[in-house]
């Protein structure tokens, strides 16, 4: 398969290495150095793209990489505002769209355990939530994807709270506390606390390894496809 790379650094580096450990072809590669080869003829060398840009300059790539008849797996966050019209572009053009607020395997587990735990949690009002995520210097939304994906299922699972909310918490709310520091890959902790006691889920992710597989692995599963997909496809949750 040939991929082009959107976003070539330090997600993109470790991407094109499993790749190519995989028998791909990296055929593009793109960050901000060298913008100019991102061009229609460049990217139809490429069988799909994988996009781990910035939240700014997403949506942008991953119309022109449609624009241009190529599939596209997204693992870039803070853009989803626009998702709707990607999944509308892509659906015209009869391409394949993958998109995931984490590709790693673990962090999708803990999805699942996550939506568990808050059907069980529904009964205790007791308990009040909150979620606390932390990430290296260089991430630039706030809260993380992970962090919006992991708050919103406990909504659509817990009657009493309605939103998520990085300041200003009342009690119909999750607050999501966020840290940028270091080079942490990224931790993601759901706490549910009382008068009586605090229990705690948590992800520590340890390097980016886990991430770049998912989303070459994603790229191997929308070859050859067309539709929406994400996780839980490839995956079969």
């Amino acid at each position: 398969m040939k991929i082009a790379i959107i976003g070539y650094g330090k997600m993109g580096t470790e991407i094109e290495k499993i790749a190519i450990e995989r028998n791909h072809e990296i055929v593009l590669k793109i960050n901000d150095k060298n913008l100019s080869d991102f061009s229609t003829e460049n990217l139809k060398n490429a069988d799909v793209a994988i996009d781990f840009s910035t939240p700014k300059s997403a949506y942008g790539n991953i119309l022109k990489c449609f624009e241009s008849g190529v599939s596209v797996v997204a693992g870039t966050t803070g853009w989803l505002q626009n998702y709707d019209n990607a999944v509308a572009e892509c659906k015209k053009q009869k391409l394949a769209f993958f998109y995931a607020s984490n590709f790693s395997l673990g962090v999708n587990i803990f999805f699942e355990i996550n939506k568990h735990l808050a059907k069980i949690m529904n009964k205790y009002s007791d308990y009040d939530i909150t979620i606390e995520e932390a990430h290296h210097i260089h991430k630039i939304d706030a809260p993380s994807g992970t962090a919006i994906t992991l708050a919103n299922d406990i909504i659509k699972n817990i009657d009493r709270k309605k939103a998520w909310n990085k300041t200003n918490k009342d009690k119909n709310e999750i607050q999501i506390s966020s840290v940028r520091e270091g080079n942490i890959p990224g931790t993601h902790t759901i706490i549910y606390d009382s008068y009586v006691d605090k229990l705690e889920i948590k992800h520590i992710a340890k390097n980016r390894q886990g991430f770049a597989l998912g989303a070459v692995l994603a790229a191997e599963f929308i070859q050859n496809k067309n539709g929406i997909f994400d996780m839980n496809d490839l995956l079969n949750l």
